[in-house]
């Protein structure tokens, strides 16, 4: 930092700690009748010790989720409302285009009964569904974790695998590629249709352009939202059918359309019509 650096940071330290002292002052002016504003302290990227999160600047990250310590996470990939990702005392490796679901908690391994230390890896197109538990496992490629599932330490799950909602995978359990493991202990269920594989790609495909959807809305300023606020409403209820009857076309504001990629039925239906 330069002398001019200096002096800028020195005249904004300045302003702030006279903002401080100001509030302090009106707190005691109020007595007994002051109003103590706590400010949240949640950090979206956290640091811990000397580690910090590498994160590709197309990823989402919800404003909510925590990601922290030694974590990277790949191009086109998702954190959503919710989702803690702690990498404190191993490493948490996420590839690219996965998506890892609300509420969902991601950790790793220091000791255990088998006295391994382990990281969890989650690889490409992967999709982690809501409110899951992964714990210093692996997820391979274009597998599928569902819903409220736990994978215990030591879990590998294939390529093309799937472990269905609500399942408890047992500590060092692999899932073989093509299969579906569901219940408390998780056990072979089936074999995964090739529409069934087909699904998990895709899946992972939808959720990366909703979060470009949700990464947009979440860096709207305060009157982008106000301004569409009113234009929403300046557009609700109006029929299309009674429109056509009185030979009125309205023109829909650009900014409440959203991307063909997020809807992708969206022009099919149009063309029937």
């Amino acid at each position: 930092m330069g002398t001019l650096g200096r002096a800028i940071y020195s005249v904004g330290f300045w302003i702030r700690e006279t903002g401080q002292a100001i509030d302090r002052l009106g707190s005691r002016l109020q007595g007994g009748y002051f109003f103590q504003e706590q400010l949240s302290r949640h950090r979206t990227l956290m640091n811990i010790f000397d580690k910090a999160p590498v994160v590709d600047k197309d990823v989402f990250v919800a404003p909510s989720a925590s990601v922290i310590g030694d974590v990277q996470v790949g191009r086109g990939s998702s954190i959503w409302y919710g989702c803690v990702l702690r990498g404190d005392v191993n490493s948490i490796r996420v590839g690219s285009g996965t998506n890892i679901q609300d509420n969902s908690l991601v950790h790793v391994a220091k000791s255990n009964l088998s006295g391994k230390v382990l990281p969890t890896v989650i690889g490409d197109n992967v999709t982690v569904g809501h409110s899951a538990v992964l714990h210093g496992c692996t997820v391979e490629d274009e597998a599928f974790v569902g819903m409220g599932a736990v994978l215990l330490d030591g879990v590998v799950v294939e390529k093309n695998a799937m472990v269905a909602a609500g399942a408890l995978v047992r500590q060092n359990t692999r899932i073989p590629s093509g299969e579906v493991w569901a219940g408390n202990p998780a056990k072979f269920l089936r074999k995964l249709s090739n529409e069934e594989i087909t699904f998990i790609s895709q899946s992972a495909i939808n959720y990366t352009n909703l979060a470009q959807v949700h990464a947009a809305e979440n860096s709207k300023s305060y009157d982008e939202i106000e301004f569409e606020k009113v234009l929403r409403k300046k557009y609700a209820r109006k029929d299309e059918e009674y429109d056509s009857m009185l030979g009125v076309v309205r023109e829909i504001p650009p900014e409440l359309i959203l991307p063909d990629n997020v809807l992708p039925n969206k022009a099919e239906k149009a063309l029937q019509k």
